[in-house]
């Protein structure tokens, strides 16, 4: 089974490459049918590294193709003779969206309809599109289902939400096996240190403050990146084409609980936070209902909150010289 995956030298398609093709039994994924070969296109931007796939970058059923998912010659090269595509390469962090909001339409939506365009074209058998649980926007109460209307507050979530209604209409329209798949907040090794969880660790951990965006009441759904890419195998290998299945952790914090946890595990007191003011459309609450994946296809976090961030955090303690480098690639991002 040949599987494309885009992004897949990102934080989460580099450990769903690693996983799927590692001989570690603690995060191996379901089985794909046959011995899975896999093709991993990305742009390798600012938040795609090689070293990422330093596992399995020997592994010869691994090819590695440098390209933009906006170039309809490479990524029709990339899907010749492909069974599945795992599209992971997005544009993802909501700061960067309100700021510059082009780079992720042009990404998402543009990346989005080209790899369709090219699935269609080369009859590939399955196409799992990988969203987040930001399309839903903010619940005060209860829980997302999947048929729950979408209503993104961010220009990062808008251009996820029309990437998943191209998806959709692909499969309606030229009958395209599309599976979508909208996650919950994911965390864990490699992580691009802009996001939350490694920023606090690298900057606590660095000596310095981190920003506690306006009472702190913010809450999220934890999920391990592990758990993540096991629900979205067993959705390539099990799911029904055309469905939507929301993959969650299990785990609802408030940004100012999280907070406490990762000074803790720094060694960290509240000294070393600053309160600063909310970010503009800043969602107050995401939580998805996770039932449709648990009951159709056994699906189930098994990487409990705090030994994961535990770990998460050892991590980063340990690989000063990989985020260090991740954390100057951010730094250039920044407006002079």
């Amino acid at each position: 089974m040949k599987i494309v995956v885009t992004g897949g030298a990102g934080f989460i398609g580099s450990t769903y490459v690693s996983n799927l093709l590692g001989d570690d039994p603690s995060v191996a994924l379901p089985e794909a049918q046959g011995r899975p070969e896999v093709v991993v296109l990305d742009a390798f931007t600012y938040a795609g590294d090689r070293s990422n796939l330093a596992a399995v970058l020997d592994d010869p059923r691994l090819t590695v193709v440098e390209g933009d998912v906006c170039d309809e010659d490479v990524v029709d090269a990339a899907l010749a003779d492909a069974d599945a595509v795992v599209h992971f390469a997005a544009e993802s962090h909501v700061d960067r969206s309100i700021a510059a909001g082009a780079e992720f339409v042009r990404t998402n939506l543009l990346g989005t309809q080209t790899l369709l365009e090219a699935a269609f074209r080369a009859r590939v058998g399955r196409f799992v599109h990988v969203s987040t649980d930001e399309v839903y926007g903010s619940i005060p109460s209860g829980s997302w289902t999947e048929t729950h209307v979408l209503e993104p507050n961010s220009p990062y979530a808008a251009s996820k939400a029309g990437s998943d209604l191209l998806a959709r209409a692909y499969g309606v329209t030229h009958g395209l096996d599309v599976r979508i798949t909208r996650c919950s907040n994911n965390y864990g090794p490699h992580q691009f240190p802009e996001k939350v969880i490694p920023l606090f660790v690298t900057t606590l951990l660095d000596g310095g403050s981190v920003p506690l965006y306006g009472d702190g009441g913010n809450v999220r759904d934890w999920l391990h990146v592990d758990d993540h890419c096991r629900g979205i195998q067993l959705v390539l290998t099990l799911g029904r084409r055309g469905e939507i299945y929301n993959i969650g952790g299990g785990t609802e914090l408030t940004n100012r609980e999280l907070t406490e946890r990762l000074l803790a595990a720094c060694g960290a007191d509240w000294s070393r936070v600053r309160h600063v003011p909310d970010r503009p459309g800043h969602d107050r609450r995401y939580s998805v209902d996770p039932t449709k994946i648990m009951t159709e296809l056994g699906y189930a976090p098994l990487v409990p909150f705090d030994e994961g961030l535990a770990a998460t955090v050892a991590w980063y303690r340990d690989n000063r010289p990989w985020w260090e480098q991740m954390r100057s690639r951010a730094a250039a991002l920044l407006p002079a």
